[in-house]
């Protein structure tokens, strides 16, 4: 038997291990070409380049799974650990390494119940973040001047929205492309949100006064967009109130929680948007009737009102007849009173005009009274200076000899007494006595012979009188008699004698 199993055994072909790799992926891909397989994700990541590399495990056994970058662009939802997902694609092996693994080209989450459940913990966790809070919700614009669409451009959805505002009211609409399903179509719906949020009042670019996010029907995984976290947090941040209107009517998103109001269809949002203009108008109308219309009947209330009060009343010519008669008399009498007033007053007047006198009468009263008052006062005035004469003359014979002629005695005593001193100091009498006093052409007394020269004009004042004279020589007067002979500085330097006071002796 041993040698029947070597035999064997060397009959067997022989392999290359690239040979034999590449044996089993054709095997592999050939019994394999396309399977559904369901497993959930581990070790997910991307990398650089856009492709997906994870592992879908059971119980009991792991598959490697990658994804290429074009088909992760068109995948229906976003992968992520945990997920319990269904892989449609085709076995193959990785040579390099020994491996086998499954090319994914689309992927599901596997049913509903695992969806639900995924959808219910976001719910939650936003709920518990309070981004569903009714305060936080805002208020719709009765009529709003511009509306943001968000949505696909090539779907029945926009033209639906388009025909119901054509329909109720036309505005302006601004629409905002995106993908409404796919990789890819969660991040650019929030985009477009926090985009028309952007935009500034006045700008270029309108700013929208109310936004809609709005897309049809759809299974779960098809409106799975609209249930993440990105989109949910958009509507949540909005300052403009927004519309969500995804799906049908039964059908519910995230973003629905957490929008200003939910509308069951596109259609309803564009609804909910705008009023309808012929409704306006014949509510406006209706108004103006039901204006006209209550003003008429309070004025015909009050017409009846007025002229039962009117019924209630007297007759106006019987209540006023007495008055119009007591007015009557009353202006006639008053006329008589003024006609009789004016001729008392005329009279008055004229009794007075005959006591006034005339004005050259007044002037000559005043005249004579003038004259009367002023020759009374020289009468009175004459007896005053009499009467005061008469007593001043009695108290000068009382008092004059007193009073007068002994202070006069004293005043002649004094005035002799220095009139007497002031002869004797007088010069004269040393003229008297001989001298002279020579004066110069100016008149000014000489007191040196040195400030004299030959053939100057003097006058010599005698005792009785002056004659004139003229210097004819100059003698150095010599020393007197019994005394020396000085020479003072003042003789030897004329210019330093002193000019003011000449000498007397």
């Amino acid at each position: 038997m041993s040698d029947i199993s070597a035999a064997s055994a060397r009959n067997l072909p022989e392999y290359t291990v690239s040979e034999l790799s590449q044996a089993l992926k054709r095997t592999v891909e050939e019994t394999y070409a396309y399977v559904r397989v369901r497993g959930e994700i581990s070790g997910f990541k991307r990398a650089a380049s856009g492709h997906l590399y994870m592992a879908l495990k059971d119980d009991s056994a792991v598959l490697d799974a990658v994804c290429w970058r074009g088909t992760a662009a068109r995948l229906g939802i976003a992968p992520e650990d945990g997920l319990e997902v269904i892989c449609t694609g085709k076995l193959t092996t990785y040579p390099g390494r020994s491996k086998y693994q499954i090319v994914v080209e689309a992927m599901e989450l596997a049913g509903e119940g695992a969806l639900l459940k995924l959808l219910e913990e976001r719910r939650k966790k936003l709920a518990a973040e309070g981004l569903f809070d009714e305060a936080r919700k805002r208020k719709l614009p009765f009529l709003p001047e511009v509306i943001g669409v968000v949505t696909s451009p090539t779907g029945a959805v926009i033209r639906d929205i388009l025909h119901r505002l054509a329909d109720r009211f036309p505005r302006h609409v601004l629409i905002w492309p995106v993908l409404v399903q796919g990789e890819g179509a969660a991040a650019q719906v929030a985009a477009a949100i926090q985009g028309f949020n952007r935009l500034v009042p006045g700008g270029r670019v309108p700013r929208p006064d109310v936004l809609i996010v709005a897309r049809g029907g759809g299974s779960l995984e098809d409106l799975w967009a609209f249930n993440e976290e990105i989109v949910v947090r958009a509507a949540a941040a909005s300052e403009i109130p927004l519309i969500s209107a995804v799906g049908h009517e039964t059908d519910t998103t995230l973003i629905d929680f957490a929008s200003d109001r939910r509308a069951p269809t596109p259609t309803a949002a564009a609804e909910m948007a705008v009023p309808v203009r012929a409704d306006l108008q014949a509510m406006v109308l209706d108004n103006a009737r039901r204006l006209v219309s209550g003003m008429q009947r309070g004025m015909d209330d009050r017409r009846v009102r007025l002229e039962g009060f009117a019924r209630g009343l007297p007759d106006l010519d019987s209540l006023l007849g007495s008055w119009n008669q007591r007015l009557d008399t009353a202006g006639e009498r008053l006329g008589n009173a003024g006609r009789g007033l004016l001729r008392e007053r005329r009279q008055q007047v004229l009794h007075w005009a005959a006591q006034i006198k005339a004005p050259k009468q007044i002037v000559a009263d005043s005249e004579r009274r003038f004259r009367r008052e002023v020759a009374a006062l020289g009468g009175a005035l004459k007896r005053y200076l009499q009467v005061r004469t008469e007593r001043y003359a009695s108290i000068g014979d009382r008092f004059g000899p007193a009073l007068v002629a002994r202070p006069v005695r004293d005043a002649e005593r004094r005035l002799k007494a220095c009139s007497d001193m002031l002869e004797s100091l007088s010069y004269h009498r040393v003229l008297e006595r001989g001298y002279a006093v020579v004066r110069d052409a100016g008149g000014k007394a000489v007191s040196a012979a040195a400030s004299l020269a030959a053939g100057d004009a003097v006058s010599i004042e005698l005792a009785d009188g002056s004659v004139g004279a003229q210097v004819t020589g100059a003698e150095t007067s010599g020393a007197r008699p019994g005394r020396k002979p000085d020479a003072p500085a003042e003789a030897a330097n004329p210019a330093k004698r002193d000019q003011r006071q000449g000498r007397l002796l």
